[in-house]
């Protein structure tokens, strides 16, 4: 394992040394240094304009490693040197308590507001004491949605918000089915855990409007799990995974 990381380690070393090795010419100077001296608007704005490939850049913030730079874009966390002459791609692990930084400083910055979620169209399930909180975005014709929610019966004392996200060929009839039933969370647990087919549903669905949640959350694919903290994971969890993020102990 210890073997596995120092390596992984060494990797990431490489690519950090030679990843993005594009100087920013200098006017009347192709070849010359870049006259950019860490200003962080003078940053993004270099990067902005030589180097719109990264996409939109939100912010630039002064970081106290190494002198470095993050790049926050819309969807990612970058680094660069003052100059801007290396783009590094990566993780950054403080060795002597074997934190990754960048994870911990990306949920900060790309965490969801998770009180601003628009409950509403969801599916609310309550297990125990309901205590504990998560939702996700859910397709019914999705296998990983179907391991999760095997590894969901495994977990008590936390209230549930399906965000049902039809985005699989005949998955959108099955969504109706269930959004229309007298019993949604039967109706549900019946389809993914026992392969029960809901009736056919009569009633209008907030199908549309769930697919604008997931864009503005830049989320493509299911499963996406979103926790209280606002830490948005893309991807089945096993039991023991989800139950450190409910508690807060994720990355700990």
């Amino acid at each position: 394992m210890l073997k596995s990381f120092v390596l992984s380690l060494a990797v990431l070393a490489c690519s950090c040394a030679y990843a993005g090795e594009t100087r920013v010419p200098t006017k009347g100077a192709p070849d010359g240094p870049s006259s950019v001296h860490g200003d962080t608007s003078m940053i993004k704005d270099t990067l902005q304009k030589n180097y719109p490939q990264i996409g939109e850049v939100d912010k630039v913030n002064k970081t106290n490693i190494l002198g470095l730079y993050e790049v926050v874009t819309k969807d990612q966390l970058f680094y660069t040197d003052e100059k801007v002459q290396y783009l590094i791609n990566g993780n950054i692990y403080e060795l002597k308590t074997m934190r990754n930084l960048t994870e911990e400083r990306s949920r900060k910055l790309f965490a969801v507001d998770f009180n601003g979620l628009p409950f509403e169209l969801a599916i609310k399930k309550v297990k125990g004491n309901g205590q504990r909180k998560m939702a996700y975005l859910t397709d019914p014709n999705c296998g990983y949605c179907k391991k999760l929610e095997g590894e969901l019966r495994h977990i008590d004392n936390v209230t549930l918000y399906l965000f049902l996200y039809p985005i699989f060929p005949g998955s959108a009839e099955k969504v109706k089915g269930v959004w229309c039933s007298k019993d949604q969370v039967k109706a549900w647990d019946d389809l993914m855990l026992n392969n029960v087919q809901p009736p056919t549903g009569t009633c209008n669905t907030p199908s549309s409007r769930v697919l604008e949640l997931a864009k503005k959350l830049n989320v493509s694919g299911t499963p996406a799990l979103i926790f209280a903290d606002g830490m948005l994971v893309p991807g089945y969890q096993p039991a023991a995974e989800l139950e450190k993020a409910l508690n807060g102990t994720a990355g700990h």
